[in-house]
């Protein structure tokens, strides 16, 4: 409406424009009052026209300025909803966000503790799986224990203790080779350390012959010594043991005989000192493998005392006359002179023959005695005296399988 009016108004005012330049041409007609008046009355309204058209662009202006400032201000207020929604946006985002980031902690936390869960699962049953593997290797030695060994069972009579620094060790033979089954020692009573030994069963089964000997303790030789004491070939699950057996001494000692004589050859004067010495002319002993010897002993109240070591009766021993002897020779077969200093044989001596290990393993005599005079008596210058056969107090065994 108020466009209009402006409008209407802005005709009006161009219409007496017109009008008045177009008298202006004529002569100017004498001015009346009533023409003055209207003449102030239309400038009068010219200026009432001009302030309106004034008022009228003020007003445009104005409207101009209200419609840039509601523009402005819708402007503003879509800027303000666009940072409400950018700040709801970014504060949903952070919300989702935040819960998303909840969300994956709990998803972590949740995967933690099934991967907490798994592991101890897995630990339990890695666990349970390794006692069950351990169970059953235990099982299986046991049972591989069971299959692969076996017991041999050993028993003697009449052995002794070998010496300080030695011990019996025992073998089977298998395909001709010996196989241990262990070491034992025998105190001072006969008593052995152990009777009961676990072997390869393999071995034990295929076994054809058991061996003891007597070994260095300790021994760094895994091989069998020499020194072969008693043996027997297995008859089904048993082996009588002596040492008459091929492996061990080889020989029968039940008939061998032996005599001495009394006599000092050695000394100036023999005939007087004949009671200090002893020989002997006549053993009937056999040969013996190696690392076994015989030997000589006189055994008094001072212990016993060597008269020296020998392979055979029919050669001289290993000292000779002896280190006791007189200056003159003695005799080619075992025996010794006690000249110096002087002994008597016939004041409560005995004379004894062993066989002995070579190496020796102690210093007294070893306890295989195959012949023994307990009491040396006064029978002259060089008269015989028998020895008593001893071979019944040999050790003898069993093993069994």
């Amino acid at each position: 409406m108020k466009k209009s009016f402006l409008t209407i108004i802005v005709l009006l005012m161009a219409i007496f424009v017109i009008s008045a330049c177009s008298q202006a041409k004529t002569p100017a007609p004498t001015v009346t009052t009533e023409a003055m008046a209207k003449s102030d009355a239309m400038q009068d309204d010219m200026k009432k026209g001009d302030e309106m058209q004034k008022e009228g662009d003020m007003a445009k202006d104005d409207m101009k300025k209200d419609d840039s400032m509601k523009k402005e201000g819708a402007m503003a207020d879509e800027d303000m909803k666009k940072d409400d929604s950018m700040a709801k946006d970014d504060s949903m985002a952070k919300d989702d966000s935040m819960a998303k980031d909840d969300d994956m902690a709990k998803d972590d936390d949740m995967a933690k503790d099934d991967d907490m869960a798994k592991n101890d699962d897995s630990m339990s049953k890695d666990g349970d799986m390794a006692k069950d593997d351990d169970m059953a290797k235990e099982g299986d030695m046991k049972d591989d224990a069971m299959m692969e060994n076996a017991q041999l069972s050993l028993s003697f009579q009449g052995l002794a203790n070998p010496g300080e620094g030695w011990a019996y060790e025992g073998w089977i033979i298998v395909d001709g080779k010996p196989v241990s089954t262990g070491v034992f020692t025998v105190d001072d009573k006969g008593m052995a350390s152990a009777a009961d030994f676990q072997v390869d069963a393999h071995a034990l089964k295929n076994a054809t012959a058991f061996v003891l000997t007597i070994e260095p303790s300790p021994d760094s030789d895994p091989a069998p010594s020499a020194i072969h004491l008693i043996g027997g070939n297995f008859d089904s699950d048993s082996a009588t043991l002596t040492v008459a057996h091929p492996l061990a001494l080889g020989a029968d000692f039940t008939d061998v005989t032996g005599s001495y004589i009394l006599g000092a050859p050695s000394s100036k004067m023999g005939a007087e000192d004949y009671r200090k010495g002893i020989w002997w002319p006549a053993l009937s002993l056999p040969a013996l493998p190696e690392s076994w010897v015989y030997e000589g002993w006189v055994v008094g109240p001072d212990g016993p005392i060597s008269t020296g070591r020998f392979a055979s009766g029919d050669m001289a021993d290993s000292d000779g006359n002896g280190p006791t002897a007189g200056p003159n020779p003695g005799p080619a077969f075992p025996g010794q002179d006690f000249i110096d200093p002087a002994i008597d044989l016939t004041s409560g001596y005995a004379a004894v023959i062993t066989i002995e290990p070579e190496p020796d393993t102690a210093p007294g005599p070893f306890f295989l005695k195959p012949l023994v005079d307990k009491n040396i008596e006064d029978a002259g210058d060089h008269g015989s005296q028998d020895m008593t056969n001893q071979a019944g107090s040999f050790p003898t065994g069993a093993a069994m399988r």
